[in-house]
């Protein structure tokens, strides 16, 4: 047995009996270890020149590279101890052995209880517990153990005090500042739990032990942005989410006690000073006068005092930092770490704010005192501008439980990168480290005056890297679909300024350009499933595709002009949608809508619900928790393993929590990523069918993926249009071969692979789908637009068929070879589509004289209905799931069990090419009721098939289970009114109507009515 066929082998809620053997490469090597993997995580530590006879410091040196005189690099051996401490504390069987409170020992009793209870839906994982058991062991047991427990007090004293000691300074067992315990618990492990359980925890033993300084209850929780401090709120045990209540944290009976908790959440640019005047610099001047600077600024007492709202006087609060890597001190040298370029600003940016955030801190400590500081972060390690080397571990770090760890429990998906590509050379993987491939070609922010860069000009291998990613992507879609997930797959875009995101945002969506005659034109996007514009060049009413600048967001503070009018559409867009749901809903922010959306992706019932592709324009590394994210594509650079597995880390929250209850363990779920190089992954890709959520409320047309089943009523007509007499045409003979091949495109197979396992390869398989005609279109299109223009620079429309037949022609010929699974469709890349457009011009003759064309098109400002426009929330329990080659809308409500029945016939029947259910569909026809007007709404439209060149046949069904006067009238209006009328339009094809009584076996009574509606004849 592989890892591969089996990786995940322990259960969440058990501590981990057995991990996956890795070699010294951290690739796999297939034997299972029947114990738990050992922490393993490089700190810095006080050196063996320094090292004091009361610590405990191994003086073992793992790499001599970075180590000094003064400090190592080696595992931390305190996890490792601290955690077979906790082992045997935890196997106690007396709890008058614990040596912890009453009210301790009643929530650990609680704790153990529900988390052992497989009829609790959401339960505490194993290392979410750890952590909290970690906690209250060095807060209660350690204090009462003598020497034994001293040893890890004294060790948490010394790695505070040496994080901020200058390099060479004894190491000192003191009292720090700041007494800061860190956990490190993997992406999708869970934080927000183990915040509330520590916050029930220190506030229910504070009111029941008033006394005791061991315990708080004022908290103050510390987050790196909004969008983080708006989903802290289940925290708050008034909250109508609270985790408390929800996730039964807290005994029933304890509930009220908690609510005496004071706790403030905030983002850490919160604690930067304020002007407390507000004055234009002019003002400014003339009240300063010759004399000093005005201090206009807060003072750290008021900051403190603005911050701390509630808590305000409450003394030594416990202090929780979530994403905590972002707080710290720089550590004080004689010699900065020199940077350069981008790594220099990133360094900077990461010193100023974890400089707020620890001098927010101190500042707190100093004026009402801090008990204690719990960190938790899936990377607790120092940032490049610490003047530490970055990754390295923050040696106050008490319990770990890693990425890999979390894979083996299942916790989390299994991220895929790729590892091997056909190109030539053979060498490097191209789409594993993406950027310094394209970055030369892509442009700089854009500067003031100059117009929008062209999304169409992309580099090709980054053209080819989203088309294969994106091809995984829409099997992923079309397999959620099938299983009826109700929210879609998300795919991540990350890069690295607007311009960038822009242009991205525009090729995979599409947008608006204005041609030579000032007329707004409309440029589809190239991924159908991302598309923010319909086949009528209208934009949705709901981006598919959004663009959102996370630093931007998370600061709070006024987002940037470039960036609001990047998007100005879709923030209206999603205005509108809210005010819909909520008419009563006062003004909001553009920043405040944007950042609703983001919170909100994948979350059924909420603005972001339909999200399907996100482009970050910043990192993007934390905070941002949908559990729907499948894709991620790199498009910047990633300075160090730790950004690159932060970012990685927004791919890897799982869709769904169901235990398999043969095995009791989670089954596997997927997340492919491209372009991030930094993590040494060597595992890959299997179909994993994703496990749906329970409930599904939304009914929708599923567009434009189904638009073939479209079932329009009638207002549609056509119009005649006469082109030119010319045609043109080429001699084929005359063109050298185009061959495409990867050298020219970039890799069009790579090699997925994760930490262990097989290879999965992904492709271009799914452009084969596209057809030559529509390829020899969008050529063709090109081709009119920008090449064959008359003398004053008009396109020459009318030549527009004879262009799409000599493509299609060459498309065809021998003049076009694809190699190495290049696919003809990558001809439709702008640079691509230049090149065989040019020499087609080369070989064109000019063949005047011809007849005329004619061609029908829709009137798009004609009213009409359509299945297009189902969009609605229920929560009725009975519908029906359509099979999705039959129904152009995800979900059929019914209202009687019969029409379940009938829906299945129609899912199978041969005849039936597509069908609707009338609801929310808002087909009427008008009748009359005791000299009254009434709307009749019938209850199924059915599409027929019909032979190649007859017109479509349309069956209107009503099913009737008791048949009273009102059903006869509007059975008449149907037959002799409706029905005649629009057959007589003679452009919506043929329309019958059936009513259909036999309830409990349709079967017959349907077969019939459908063979007389496709033997009808026209009325007409």
């Amino acid at each position: 047995m592989s890892f591969f066929d089996r990786p995940i082998i322990n259960s969440p809620y058990e501590p981990p009996s057995r991990h996956w053997e890795l070699d010294l490469d951290g690739r796999p090597t297939d034997v299972i270890v029947e114990q738990r993997r050992g922490s393993a995580l490089w700190t810095a530590l006080p050196g063996a020149a320094s090292t004091t006879k009361n610590s405990a410091q191994a003086s073992l040196v793992f790499n001599t590279d970075l180590s000094t005189d003064a400090t190592e690099f080696n595992p931390s051996p305190m996890i490792n101890d601290l955690r077979q401490e906790l082992e045997t504390w935890r196997n106690l069987p007396n709890p008058a052995q614990w040596k912890v409170t009453p009210t301790t020992q009643r929530l650990l009793q609680h704790w153990r209880a529900i988390q052992q209870d497989a009829s609790q839906t959401i339960r505490p994982f194993f290392c979410q517990l750890e952590a909290v058991e970690a906690a209250i062991w060095l807060a209660e047991v350690a204090p009462d153990m003598g020497r034994r427990g001293r040893r890890f007090l004294n060790w948490i004293s010394i790695a505070n005090n040496f994080a901020v000691q200058a390099e060479g300074t004894p190491p000192s067992d003191s009292a720090p500042d700041l007494m800061r315990i860190a956990f490190k618990l993997a992406t999708g492990a869970g934080k927000t739990t183990v915040m509330a359980m520590l916050i029930a925890w220190q506030a229910l033993n504070a009111v029941r032990s008033p006394n005791s300084r061991r315990f708080s209850k004022g908290f103050l929780i510390v987050t790196p942005g909004i969008t983080i401090r708006d989903r802290l709120r289940v925290l708050m045990p008034n909250d109508e989410q609270s985790y408390y209540d929800l996730l039964k944290l807290v005994p029933h009976d304890l509930l009220p006690d908690l609510q005496r908790a004071d706790i403030v959440i905030t983002n850490y640019h919160a604690f930067k000073l304020r002007e407390t005047f507000d004055a234009a610099s002019g003002t400014r001047q003339v009240l300063q006068g010759h004399g000093d600077a005005l201090q206009t600024l807060e003072t750290e007492g008021q900051m403190i005092q603005r911050v701390m709202g509630d808590l305000m006087g409450t003394k030594n609060v416990v202090v929780i930092n979530d994403e905590a890597h972002h707080c710290y001190r720089e550590r004080p040298t004689a010699e900065a770490v020199k940077l350069s370029g981008e790594e220099r600003k990133e360094a900077e940016e990461n010193a100023e704010a974890a400089r707020l955030w620890i001098s927010g801190l101190e500042a707190l400590n100093r004026q009402q005192g801090v008990r204690a500081v719990y960190d938790l972060s899936a990377t607790p390690f120092f940032l490049s501008g610490s003047n530490w080397p970055e990754g390295t571990l923050f040696p106050w770090v008490m319990s770990d439980f890693s990425l890999m760890d979390a894979i083996e429990c299942g916790i989390v998906k299994l991220p895929r990168v790729p590892i091997a590509d056909n190109r030539a050379d053979g060498q490097n993987v191209m789409y594993r480290n993406l950027w310094p491939a394209i970055r030369q070609r892509m442009p700089d922010k854009r500067k003031k005056g100059e117009g929008k860069p062209d999304p169409h000009k992309l580099p090709i291998e980054l053209k080819v890297a989203l088309d294969a990613l994106y091809g995984h992507y829409e099997k992923t879609y079309r397999l959620w679909e099938q299983e009826r997930v109700g929210i879609p797959p998300v795919f991540i875009a990350v890069c690295n300024n607007t311009t960038n995101s822009e242009m991205v945002r525009d090729y995979v969506a599409g947008y608006a350009w204005t041609d030579e005659h000032d007329q707004e034109r409309i440029r589809n996007g190239e991924f159908e499933l991302f598309r923010n514009y319909d086949d009528h060049d209208q934009r949705l009413d709901r981006p598919r595709t959004i663009l959102i600048d996370s630093a931007a967001l998370e600061a709070g503070g006024e987002i940037d002009k470039a960036f609001r009018d990047a998007h100005a559409t879709e923030i209206e867009a999603f205005k509108r949608e809210r005010t819909r749901r909520d008419p009563t809903a006062g003004e909001i922010s553009d920043a405040e809508i944007l950042r609703e959306v983001m919170n909100t992706v994948g979350r059924k019932g909420k603005l972001g619900e339909q999200v399907r592709c996100v482009v970050s324009v910043s990192m993007l590394t934390e905070g941002w928790d949908a559990n729907n994210v499948t894709h991620i594509m790199g498009l910047r650079a990633f300075g160090s393993r730790l950004i690159c597995e932060q970012v990685i880390g927004r791919a890897l929250r799982r869709l769904s929590y169901d235990v398999d209850p043969a095995t009791g363990l989670y089954c596997t779920e997927y997340a492919d990523i491209m372009g991030i190089d930094g993590l040494n992954f060597s595992d890959q890709a299997r179909p994993a069918p994703p496990q749906p959520p329970r409930e599904v409320i939304h009914v929708h047309a599923v567009s434009p993926e189904r638009d073939h089943l479209e079932i329009v009523f009638p207002r549609v007509e056509g119009f005649r249009t006469d082109f030119p007499k010319e045609r043109i045409d080429v001699d084929l003979s005359r063109m050298e071969p185009y061959v495409l091949t990867p050298d020219k495109v970039g890799a069009t197979v790579v090699q997925m692979s994760g930490i262990i396992g097989e290879r999965h390869q992904l492709g271009l398989q799914h452009l084969d789908d596209r057809r030559l005609s529509s390829i020899a279109f969008d050529i063709a299109s090109y081709w009119v637009s920008e090449k064959l223009r008359d003398p004053n620079g008009a396109p020459k429309t009318h030549l527009f068929p004879h262009a799409k037949r000599i493509v299609l022609q060459w498309l065809n010929s021998d003049r076009l070879v694809c190699k190495g699974d290049t696919k003809p469709a990558q001809l439709r890349y702008r640079q691509l589509a230049d090149e065989v457009c040019d020499l087609l011009m080369g070989a064109l003759l000019d063949q005047p004289g011809g007849q005329p064309i004619i061609r029908a098109v829709l009137d798009p400002f004609a009213p009409e209905g359509s299945t297009e426009s189902v969009s609605f929330n229920t929560s009725s329990a009975s519908r029906h799931w359509p099979n999705p080659e039959r129904s152009h809308v995800n979900w059929i409500v019914t209202d009687q069990d019969w029409e379940n029945k009938l829906a299945e016939l129609l899912d199978d029947h041969p005849d039936v090419e597509a069908y609707a259910k009338n609801h929310n569909l808002h087909f009427e026809v008008p009748y009359s009721k005791e000299g009254e007007p009434h709307r009749y709404r019938p209850d199924f439209l059915v599409r027929l098939r019909t032979p190649d060149g007859e017109p479509p046949v349309t069956l209107v069904l009503e099913v009737k289970g008791f048949r009273n006067h009102d059903a006869m009238l509007k059975a008449e209006a149907m037959r002799n009114k409706w029905i005649p009328a629009v057959n007589r339009l003679g452009a919506y094809g043929r329309w019958a109507f059936e009513e259909l009584r036999s309830v409990y076996d349709f079967g017959p009574e349907l077969d019939a009515a459908i063979a007389r509606s496709l033997g009808e004849k026209s009325l007409v």
